[in-house]
Parts: structure tokens; C-alpha cells; sequence
């Protein structure tokens, strides 16, 4: 269904794959173990500590829409390897960092440095020969990679001394140089005189794409944020119980990053990503809701599965539309800015409203950010795999 030109996704492009995209979305995922870093060593509060978080957050957004274009061209891993070394630099500060405006600014350096590696490693998924196997063999790579950061960086924290988790992602950095070697390129762009017969160009994505993109990642994080208080606070269920549940429904999820490409070849790739969305919907408000611990247990696990179905296909018919890769990061850094605002704006709305109000706008939320990228993948579904259209906007 996807076999087309592109480079063939050995264990090394998985490889370049995984460490590109695990780095460069390291900064939102570990977060949580930063924000506890910041809090004590600084003795910030907490909303001391999230301005610091939200500063490395925007960074990486900002920076990898700005560079989704060139991430479109050739040189993805001169590019991931500047990242690379912006965001060691700014790790390294932040590790030695001795007061709060040194910290924010080396949360700016990493956080750049980081938002070059992800447009890079993003765009390099739409070059191989299968846009399904390559997005399902990332995420299942980076979510089991970012399960190792998310218990090495506070391991080193508290049996080396504050600030060593940083040194530890910056030595993360120094590992992946290697690793990106293999990154799939970007497509040649001969001439500067306009388009050579079919030549592939890349997609510009609309601002309604983008914004729907960056509201359904707000409206996800912002909730994940909230779902060990909300657990012990509506079930009874204790932290560890809450803990325990989460992280095993992060992993049993892995199975929606297999499902997502099986139910597209099986049912199509809109119905298939109509269903999961729809389901994810549901699982996230019965899973703010509810008051019972069986079905707290049983949302969390079908929320997370739904999510990185929703994950990968969006990925892959990002990367069928626009083999240039250029849509599919821009997509990613619309998806890191949502993250980085989701929390602040699902705390606004569970302090003003209740968990009742916040469980609809959370339902609703999903499937009004999912449609423009439901009609994304009806777009890369129609598009002939040996040709893709001139760039055009993608609504």
C-alpha cells in the first residue's frame, strides 16, 4: 500500500530514526524530572519552575517550525549534528548553572538546539521507502527509549547530586552524533529557475492544519498532565496504584502503534483514524470522570493506545503527502507547541470548571483539533504514491 522510493529503512535508518526523534521531543517527555530538578535546586515554586519548562518548550517549538523548510532539503545530518551540539551546550550549562536567569537561558540553547534535532529527524520519516513501518518503528523506539531517560536522569539527580541529569542528556547527545549518520536526506532541489518535471516539492501546511495540530497535542498533554491527580483524587486509588496504572498503560500502548497501520491497509486510512480518534475521545473524558478504579484502569489503557495509533498514522500520511518531509515537521512542531501550552490551559480549566466541564472540553476538544487531520489523510490517501502534488496549502 505504501511501498515507494525512498530509502530503505534498514537497522540503521531505525536506529538514526529513533536517537533523532527521542532526543528531540527528550525535552518535553522527561520534563516532568526537569521541573522537580528546577523546583529544588532553585527553590522555585511551582510556578516558578513551570515558566522555566514553558521557556524550553516554546524554544523547541518555535525553532522547529521555523526550520520545517529547510528540514525539507538536503543536509539532515549537518543539521541534527549542529542540534546535537547546541543542545549538549546548553545541557552542560544548565547542569552548572548557579542561579535561575542562567538556567532560563540555557533552557533557551537546549531547548533550540533540540527543536533543529526534531525538524530534521522528523522530516527524515517521510524519506523512506515505507511511511507506516518508519513512523511505527520510531514511536515504538522513542517511547521505550524515553522509559530508560525518564528513570536514568532522576536515578543521577539523586545518586550523583542535582543538576547531573542534565549532564546525562548532554551525554546522550554526544551518543547520538554517531547514530544520525544514517538519517534519510532530503530530496535534491536542482536549479533555482522553478520545478523540474516531476520534481517533489515540499507542502506548505495551512494555519488551520497547524492550529488544529497544536490544539489536539495541547489537549492531550494537558490531560496526561492531570491524570495521576485526577486518579487519586475521583478513584481512591493510591499514587503508587496511579503510577503503576499509567506506566503500564504506556507501554501496553505500543500495541496502538502496531494497530494503527494494520487497521489503515485493513479498513482504510481515514476510517481507521476516524475510529481511533473517536475512541480516544471517549477514553480520555470517562478517564477525567470517572469515580470507579476498574474503569479509570481501562480508559488510561485505551486513551494511550488510541493516541499513538492517532500518532502514527497522522505521521505516515504526513509523510505520504509530502515525501519532502517539510509537513511532517511542522506538524511536529505544532504538536510540541500544543504540549507546551496544554498544562497550563487544562490546570485553567479544572480550577475554574470541575472535571465534569473539563471531561466534555476535553471530548469535544479531540475531535474538533482531529478534523483538519482527518482531511489531511483523506488528501494523502488520494495522492498517487509516485507522484505527490505541487506545493499547495493543506487545509
Amino acid at each position: 500500500m505504501n511501498a515507494r522510493s525512498g530509502s530503505a529503512l534498514t537497522f540503521a535508518v531505525g536506529v538514526a530514526l529513533v536517537a533523532g526523534v527521542t532526543l528531540g521531543n527528550g525535552g518535553a517527555n522527561v520534563m516532568p524530572v526537569f521541573v522537580d530538578d528546577f523546583a529544588s535546586r532553585f527553590a522555585l515554586s511551582d510556578s516558578g519552575a513551570g515558566l522555566v519548562a514553558a521557556t524550553q518548550l516554546m524554544a523547541t517549538a518555535v525553532v522547529t517550525l521555523l526550520l520545517a523548510r529547510r528540514a525539507a532539503r538536503p543536509g539532515r545530518v549537518r543539521m541534527t549534528r549542529h542540534g546535537l551540539a547546541l543542545a549538549g551546550a546548553g545541557f552542560l550549562a544548565a547542569t552548572a548553572a548557579t542561579d535561575v536567569v542562567t538556567l532560563i537561558l540555557a533552557n533557551l540553547v537546549l531547548g533550540a538546539g533540540l527543536g533543529a534535532v526534531y525538524a530534521a529527524a522528523t522530516a527524515a520519516l517521510a524519506a523512506t521507502d515505507d511511511a507506516d513501518r518508519a513512523s511505527t518503528v520510531t514511536v515504538c523506539g522513542t517511547v521505550g527509549v524515553t522509559a530508560l531517560l525518564i528513570m536514568a536522569v532522576p536515578a543521577a539527580d539523586h545518586g550523583l547530586g542535582e543538576g547531573t541529569g542534565f549532564l546525562l542528556m548532554a551525554l546522550c547527545c554526544l551518543l547520538a552524533w554517531p547514530l544520525v549518520r544514517r538519517l534519510p536526506d532530503g530530496p535534491a532541489r536542482p536549479g533555482t529557475g522553478g520545478a523540474e518535471q516531476g520534481e517533489t516539492l515540499p507542502v506548505k501546511p495551512s494555519a488551520v492544519l497547524l492550529a488544529g495540530t497544536a490544539f489536539l497535542w495541547a489537549v492531550t498533554q494537558g490531560a496526561w498532565s492531570y491524570a495521576s491527580v485526577l486518579g487519586r483524587q475521583h478513584t481512591g486509588l493510591s499514587h503508587s496504584a496511579v503510577s503503576a496504572v499509567l506506566a503500564v498503560s504506556g507501554v501496553v500502548a505500543l500495541v496502538g502503534a502496531v494497530l494503527g497501520p494494520v487497521a489503515a491497509r485493513r479498513f482504510g486510512r481515514m476510517p481507521s483514524m476516524a475510529a481511533f480518534v473517536s475512541a480516544q475521545a471517549l477514553a480520555m473524558a470517562l478517564l477525567i470522570f470517572t469515580r470507579d478504579p476498574v474503569l479509570f484502569v481501562v480508559a488510561a489503557v485505551l486513551w494511550q493506545t488510541c493516541q499513538l495509533a492517532v500518532l502514527v498514522q497522522m505521521l505516515a500520511a504526513a509523510a505520504l503527502l509530502d515525501p519532502t518531509g517539510r509537513l511532517v515537521a511542522s506538524l511536529s512542531g505544532a504538536g510540541a507547541l500544543g504540549t507546551g501550552i496544554g498544562p497550563l490551559a487544562v490546570g485553567a480549566v479544572l480550577d475554574g470548571a470541575g472535571a465534569g466541564v473539563l471531561s466534555l472540553v476535553l471530548a469535544l476538544g479531540t475531535f474538533a483539533a482531529s478534523l483538519p487531520l482527518l482531511r489531511m489523510t483523506v488528501s494523502g490517501a488520494k495522492a498517487p504514491d509516485e507522484h505527490r502534488p505541487a506545493p499547495s496549502p493543506v487545509v
